[in-house]
């Protein structure tokens, strides 16, 4: 569904930001894609839907080059960025001029997912709070039911029931057809959302690996402060050590996905090469 190959990228000649960049994802996945602040994730976005244009190397949605931006694409696109801007509109209003570019919009899902949100539906949107408005995009961008649904720091704004809506929300709407993508640093407001997890850690993606195979790969566990079983990584607290171990017998443990995200951008090169390891 989305394929970038040797993706090279820079903001000047003098700052190579991606160099040879390779990335894959699939329809029916719900993808997390981590990194550190500043790490590139929303220029690898923009470079995906075609907001910015590599100095080499593609970007392919569903077979179609996302620098062309062809219509056919951008339709069955949908991008909901960091800082989002929002007209002074009603919301009716907004639907009137902005759906008829998605063929398979759905004004009925819209405002019954603008319900859920608790969003009015008479609101000028200008006029509602930041977390209102990106409420109310993330709505829409669900009802475009567009193939791929790009989000960007979409929690960003949204108190702590919110975020727990938009988690429920958005895992009921992934079909077979469709690819979604959350960017974020906040790494607990995607936990029991997504199937597979992307990091982006020094201008290379390091795992894209889904969780559950990850889980096979490795296992969490909270040990003893004095317990000397050997680990991949493991932090301290007040019950013990928080630690990621090697899983050869195949043990179930849930992921603990900020332990992880924080042992590889540790550069913990012995769990990288383990989770990029095929299994035999």
């Amino acid at each position: 569904m989305i394929q970038i190959k040797n993706l090279n990228f820079g903001y000047s000649r003098k700052s190579q930001l991606f160099n040879n960049l390779n990335l894959n994802l699939s329809k029916g996945h719900i993808y997390g894609l981590l990194g550190k602040n500043g790490a590139g994730k929303s220029t690898l976005l923009h470079n995906i839907t075609g907001l910015a244009y590599p100095v080499s190397g593609y970007c392919f949605i569903n077979g179609l080059n996302s620098a062309n931006r062809p219509v056919e694409l951008l339709e069955d696109l949908y991008f909901i960025p960091e800082e989002i801007y929002v007209p002074s509109v009603t919301v009716a209003n907004f639907v009137k001029d902005t759906a008829c570019f998605y063929p398979l919009f759905n004004e009925d899902q819209f405002y019954s997912y603008l319900g859920e949100f608790e969003v009015p539906r008479e609101s000028v949107l200008d006029k509602l709070s930041f977390g209102q408005q990106k409420k109310a995009m993330i709505a829409f961008g669900l009802a475009t039911n567009t193939s791929v649904l790009i989000m960007d720091e979409p929690t960003n704004g949204l108190d702590i029931p919110s975020k727990a809506q938009f988690r429920k929300i958005i895992a009921s709407v992934l079909t077979e057809d469709r690819c979604v993508i959350i960017s974020t640093h906040q790494v607990r407001d995607l936990d029991s959302l997504i199937d597979t997890l992307v990091v982006l850690n020094n201008r290379e993606i390091v795992v894209n690996q889904l969780l559950d195979t990850i889980a096979e790969k490795v296992y969490f566990n909270t040990l003893a402060a004095d317990d000397t079983q050997p680990v991949l990584y493991q932090e301290e607290s007040v019950r013990g050590k928080n630690a990621i171990m090697a899983n050869p017998d195949g043990l179930y443990s849930k992921v603990d996905m900020e332990l992880l995200f924080n042992a590889v951008i540790s550069n913990n090169q012995s769990l990288i090469q383990l989770l990029n390891t095929p299994r035999i």
